[in-house]
């Protein structure tokens, strides 16, 4: 199993775009499976660049209804004609905003995907024998602080707390890809009824918003429950958050960035 970083907010190869969103490529001896898409089509031209074949990606996995993981799914759909398209139907239905300074749309864009590739999850569930879906995720632990800035909009045009039941987790061969981890990296391992050696992806702690007590208090308890695991974040993870992590997690936490490439 292989996962290459096509977009994110850092690099490691400055021939390499950046770009506020993520997108990972991850290639096991079955399948090449597209993880988000980036908020652009930079995953594109990165690729390119790194020598990788996006039109052999036989299913795009879509981890949210936010732009910058969603964005670039019309690009991708315009080159690839195969893949199946995995997504919750709350991601392609809902209106998504930011509070975040000015009142902002963070919805995606979605293009128009033949029914017989659009695969949408309701419920947690194998999409492949070696491939699962994570959904609806029960919140039983803190969530993270940003998500007070994050809103919906209904059917009467108002705006409440976004509740992420649009937000699913992929499971494959003990790598867990959490996308933002808007419902929490406790919740979503807690959602996963399967071993985890691996898990990737943005963990949405944003600097300033949780205090060092409580980001502290959050790897020591992910630590005692998972001292096996192996962490790699970047994406939503702020700078700050991140040295506050590895202090505890020491080599369990790893910073990845566009052009990372990762063999398991």
């Amino acid at each position: 199993m292989k996962w290459t970083v096509l977009s994110d907010n850092r690099t490691n190869n400055e021939q390499l775009e950046t770009e506020h969103g993520l997108s990972i490529l991850l290639e096991t001896e079955k399948h090449r499976i597209l993880l988000d898409t980036g908020a652009s089509d930079v995953f594109i031209r990165n690729a390119e660049k790194m020598g990788l074949d996006l039109s052999t990606v036989d299913y795009v996995f879509i981890s949210h209804g936010h732009s910058d993981h969603a964005g670039g799914l019309k690009y991708f759909i315009a080159r690839n004609r195969q893949s199946k398209v995995v997504v919750s139907p709350d991601a392609v239905n809902g209106k998504f905003f930011s509070k975040r300074g000015n009142l902002h749309s963070i919805t995606a864009e979605w293009p128009k995907i033949d029914d017989s590739r659009l695969v949408l999850i309701n419920q947690t569930c194998a999409i492949a024998e070696d491939i699962h879906v994570i959904a609806h995720i029960p919140q039983n632990h803190p969530m993270p602080k940003g998500n007070v800035n994050l809103y919906v909009q209904d059917a009467n045009g108002d705006f409440i707390h976004d509740d992420f039941r649009h937000e699913l987790a992929l499971y494959v061969d003990g790598l867990l890809f959490t996308g933002c981890a808007h419902s929490g990296l406790e919740n979503i391992l807690a959602a996963c009824p399967w071993p985890v050696h691996t898990i990737v992806g943005g963990f949405h702690l944003l600097d300033g918003l949780q205090t060092e007590e409580e980001l502290t208090a959050l790897v020591q308890r992910l630590k005692a429950k998972y001292p096996e695991t192996q962490f790699y974040t970047s994406h939503c993870t702020g700078d700050k958050v991140f040295a506050i992590l590895k202090a505890v997690m020491g080599e369990q936490l790893h910073a990845f960035s566009c052009g990372t490439t990762i063999t398991i």
